[in-house]
C-alpha cells in the first residue's frame, strides 16, 4: 500500500471511528462537513430517492446544502428530473456527476437543473447510490468546484460516506439490527481486508485461500447484513462492530 493510498485509508477509519462518539444527527452533519472539506466538498445531502406521491423535502435524512438552492430544488420538484437522481437509480456504483448523462436539447429541465446548481458553488461532484435489497433507494451526494477525486480518494470517499449514511440513519431511525446472523471467521477476515483495499486475490494471498472462496464469503457476509455490495457490508459489519479498525 503506497504512502498516499495509507493516509486515505487512515483518515477514513479516524473519520469512521469519530462517528461512533456522535450522538446527533447534528453532530454527523459537522464531522461530515469538516472531513469531506479536506477533499474539496462544500456541500452533501444524504436522502432518500422518493417515490411518485413523495415530496424531496419529505426524504431528505441530512444535508448541508446552500439554502436558497434547497429552496428552488424542492418548489421546482426538481428530483423528477435531476439526472443526478436518475442515474442513482440505476446504478450501485458511486459516479461522478459528471458521468450521469442526459440531453440538453431534448432535456432542458435536466440542463437547467445542473446549470443553476452551479450558481450555488456546485459545479462538480461525487454520488453515491444506495440499494438495500428490500428496495430502500437513497444516496449521498457531495459537490464543490475544485474537487479531489482520484483512484485513491474515491475508494475512501465510498466507504466514508456509506459508513456517514448508516450513522445517520441509525440515529434517525434507530435499529435492533446487528447482522442477520454472525458473521463466520473466515467472512469476518475477508471483510477486514477489503476495508483495507485488498481484492479479491490479495486477500485470497493474504489467507491462504482462492479468489473464488474469498468472493463467496463476502457475498455469504453481504447477504447476512442486507448488503447489496462489498462496501455496504464493511460499512454495516463496522456499524455492529462486527469487525474492527
Amino acid at each position: 500500500m503506497s504512502g498516499s493510498t495509507f493516509d486515505h485509508a487512515t483518515e477514513a477509519f479516524d473519520f469512521i471511528d469519530s462517528l461512533d462518539h456522535l450522538d446527533s444527527p447534528g453532530k454527523v452533519v459537522e464531522a461530515v462537513a469538516k472531513t469531506f472539506s479536506l477533499f474539496g466538498f462544500e456541500n452533501f445531502i444524504i436522502t432518500g430517492l422518493p417515490s411518485p406521491r413523495e415530496r424531496f423535502e419529505q426524504v431528505v435524512l441530512l444535508k448541508k446544502w446552500p439554502r436558497g438552492w434547497f429552496d428552488i430544488y424542492a418548489r421546482e420538484d426538481y428530483v423528477r428530473s435531476d439526472p443526478i437522481i436518475r442515474l442513482c437509480r440505476n446504478t450501485t456504483q458511486p459516479f461522478e456527476w459528471s458521468e450521469a448523462p442526459y440531453d440538453r436539447a431534448g432535456e432542458p429541465r435536466a440542463a437547467e437543473i445542473m446549470e443553476r446548481a452551479t450558481d450555488f458553488r456546485m459545479k462538480e461532484g461525487f454520488c453515491l447510490p444506495i440499494h438495500g435489497i428490500n428496495g430502500y433507494e437513497a444516496c449521498f451526494s457531495m459537490s464543490g468546484v475544485d474537487l479531489d477525486l482520484s483512484s485513491r480518494t474515491k475508494p475512501a470517499l465510498h466507504l466514508m460516506a456509506m459508513y456517514a449514511f448508516e450513522r445517520a440513519r441509525e440515529l434517525l431511525k434507530p435499529s435492533l439490527h446487528a447482522g442477520s446472523g454472525l458473521l463466520t471467521p473466515r467472512e469476518r477476515e475477508a471483510l477486514i481486508w477489503a476495508a483495507a483495499g485488498k481484492s479479491a486475490a490479495d486477500t485470497g494471498e493474504i489467507l491462504g485461500i482462492t479468489e473464488r472462496t474469498v468472493t463467496a464469503h463476502i457475498a455469504s457476509a453481504c447477504q447476512k447484513l442486507d448488503a447489496v455490495n462489498k462496501t455496504q457490508a464493511v460499512a454495516r459489519a463496522l456499524q455492529y462492530k462486527l469487525i474492527g479498525i
